[in-house]
């Protein structure tokens, strides 16, 4: 083979701590290697020699090089065979590859560039061109080994995301079932009448809250709760109200006092949601506020005092359909101080029913942007004048699902109804 010398040296290429440090020389003429190994160590790197393919593939198997000068034409395997031999090796990390030939032709150099050469020096090799060439690769393999190390950083937060995330979301499914567990019965039948609850939250938890407690000899007690924002705190909040309308600890229930005798009588409507007012601004560093509908049912008259703290009106469905949606709305809780409340009354007779939801239902939105409103809630309830106890909120929650057209709502929906048969009348 002959031997094609350099034409000419250039003067070394300065300390670069990042640039890549191993080339491989691969070329049967001990000579062209000794010539190009003389100048590329002249350069800064460290240089391994090899005679042929075979012998190259080998040397890369032990230490991977950062550039390769390879000759095209050897005995044995080629330049483009070992080239693509190169890559299979080097899959993991990418190595530069310059041919070394004779060849000119834009057919053979595209030949060159479907095996994976990245570029080629034309013999006789010049110097100036071989270290221009050179330091393209060196560029593009710093850009490269920069995208490569950002790639992975990227996937080991990713990775460490999806852990936090998991233990997130582990976390919070337990907190779903806390939060559940804070309506311990979802349907309770009294003797005059039937009690259901339903509680669902748009994410793992939510800020709604419903439940019912027993006050006075003949009467119970009912809430429903929205407070304000989604999410964690919200549901915090709600489980810190629980506390204060409390069924299982009525000495810390705020809407119930203590008698002489031992019996616990019902205080007025309003002045529990003042108080409650009053300890949200007074004990609670929080900016959540909500509202709530606090109702005194008599379950042997069907009497219902109420007061309402800006959330939406109770429906009173009459035994023959129709629907009665009133009460004087209120400002909602933890806004703001010495605000008074109005008591409102409602009254039931046999086969009337009360409904309290929070706006997750009448703030339902259609796909075109409109809500269900309180209209659109009485054509529901008229609908299902004839179903009854747990089994309503299951077909109002579908009609729901039908009206907005997707499985989840964008906000908690919660609601009781309690359904009034009288005192003469039987389960």
């Amino acid at each position: 083979m002959t031997v094609e010398l350099i034409q000419q040296e250039v003067p070394p290429a300065p300390d670069d701590t990042d640039a890549p440090q191993r080339v491989l020389i691969v070329d049967d003429s001990r000579l062209q290697r000794k010539i190009l190994s003389s100048s590329v160590k002249r350069w800064g790197f460290e240089v391994h020699e090899a005679g042929s393919a075979e012998e190259a593939i080998e040397i890369c198997k032990h230490t991977l090089p950062d550039l390769v000068l390879s000759d095209w034409m050897m005995p044995g395997m080629n330049g483009l065979e070992f080239c693509d031999a190169f890559r299979k090796v080097s899959q993991d990390r990418y190595g530069y590859f310059i041919l070394l030939t004779s060849k000119s032709e834009k057919a053979e150099i595209a030949m060159g560039l479907e095996a994976g050469a990245d570029d080629f020096v034309t013999k006789p090799v010049d110097a100036n061109e071989l270290r221009a060439r050179i330091a393209a690769g060196e560029r593009i393999l710093h850009m490269q080994r920069e995208l490569t190390e950002k790639n992975r950083l990227i996937t080991d937060t990713l990775d460490e995301l999806q852990r936090v995330y998991d233990s997130l979301d582990s976390d919070l499914q337990e907190a779903k079932k806390l939060q559940q567990s804070l309506v311990r019965e979802r349907y309770k039948s009294f003797e005059t009448g039937d009690l259901s609850l339903m509680l669902r939250s748009s994410g793992h938890v939510g800020g709604d809250l419903v439940g019912f407690f027993p006050a006075q000899v003949g009467h119970l007690g009912l809430f429903s709760i929205d407070v304000s924002g989604h999410g964690i705190s919200s549901a915090l909040m709600t489980a810190r109200l629980a506390g204060y309308l409390s069924a299982a600890a009525p000495d810390q229930n705020v809407a119930l006092r203590r008698c002489d005798d031992g019996t616990y009588a019902f205080l007025p409507p309003e002045d529990v949601i003042e108080t409650l007012n009053d300890l949200v601004l007074d004990e609670m560093e929080t900016e959540h506020y909500f509202t709530l509908l606090l109702a005194d049912v008599d379950l042997n008259t069907g009497h219902v005092r109420m007061a309402q703290a800006g959330h939406p009106h109770p429906a009173v469905q009459r035994r023959d359909g129709s629907i009665e949606q009133d009460g004087p709305g209120g400002f909602p809780v933890g806004l703001m101080s010495g605000i008074s409340f109005t008591q409102f009354e409602a009254q039931l007779h046999p086969g009337d029913r009360i409904l309290l939801l929070s706006d997750g239902v009448t703030e339902c939105p259609r796909d075109d942007g409109d809500m269900l409103q309180e209209s659109g809630l009485e054509d529901m309830m008229r609908d299902l004048s004839d179903v009854t106890g747990p089994a309503f909120f299951e077909a109002l929650l579908w009609r729901l699902t039908e009206f907005s057209g997707e499985a989840t709502f964008p906000d908690d929906v919660s609601g009781i109804l309690f359904e009034y048969r009288g005192p003469d009348q039987p389960k």
